[in-house]
């Protein structure tokens, strides 16, 4: 493993340069997405406020999941190299985007499924990075062919694992793929993220039960319940959408009850 990159007298940390590199990423995509939809705003000044604030969720989300590490070192897990969940960066992230959508007029729900699957591909590009420091999000010992060891980790494990961020790696690129390719298709608002919510909290819950995090009620963890959360908000804006006129990716969509 590789936690930091040692450039003459700096020492880089992998996790945030993958952080870095997710956010160009999607901040790419996102733009070729608005580009499509001939939206004339800035995506990529969104991505980075969303990125932002995704961190800062993220870090908090940690905290609030893991109080004995607070108890134990106070303050300072605010600004450890370790330490992020994704509900968390996925709650303030959203937020962020709703409030730029709403502010450019592009609307809310519609600058989410524009950003959807630039989420997905940022996310699964930034699982590098928790690969690459070994911080712990691996899984649990097993003999599969493909287990790894993490000796220089920053939370070591001479044990064979699953590469869980691998895992999380492959699933975000496919479900980035899937939405793009159907956010340029004919669909009502909020379907794509809809979809993302879905797809995402499965991906994360299958994955769950072969990562170490503690169980926490009904032999789930807390991501997992989170999940569950992210898999029934999907279901119900897709369900919304479908009661929306379905309309081209380029123009504005049309409540059915106006065209009736």
């Amino acid at each position: 493993m590789l936690p930091y990159l040692h450039l003459w007298h700096l020492q880089v940390p992998t996790f945030g340069l993958m952080l870095w590199l997710a956010a160009v990423a999607a901040a790419i995509i996102m733009d070729r997405g608005f580009k499509r939809a001939a939206i004339d705003a800035d995506a990529v000044g969104m991505v980075a406020v969303a990125a932002l604030l995704g961190i800062v969720g993220a870090k908090l989300w940690h905290v609030i999941d893991t109080p004995i590490e607070f108890r134990e070192y106070g303050w300072h897990v605010l600004w450890d190299s370790a330490g992020f969940a994704w509900y968390g960066g996925l709650l303030f992230g959203i937020s962020a985007l709703l409030f730029q959508g709403w502010w450019a007029r592009i609307g809310a729900l519609r600058t989410l499924d524009l950003a959807a699957p630039a989420a997905a591909i940022g996310y699964g590009i930034g699982r590098i990075g928790c690969f690459l420091s070994g911080d712990g999000c691996y899984g649990i010992p097993t003999t599969l062919p493909w287990a790894m060891s993490f000796p220089n980790g920053i939370e070591p494990t001479l044990a064979r694992v699953h590469p869980t961020p691998l895992y999380e790696l492959l699933a975000g690129l496919i479900i980035g793929y899937f939405l793009w390719r159907r956010g340029a298709k004919p669909h009502g608002t909020g379907a794509i993220v809809g979809q993302y919510l879905i797809l995402t909290g499965v991906a994360r819950f299958l994955v769950e039960f072969v990562r170490r995090n503690p169980k926490i009620l009904w032999g789930l963890s807390n991501a997992q319940l989170a999940s569950a959360g992210s898999v029934l908000a999907g279901i119900l804006l897709v369900w919304w959408a479908a009661t929306r006129r379905v309309t081209d990716p380029g123009t504005a969509p049309i409540p059915v009850e106006k065209v009736a």
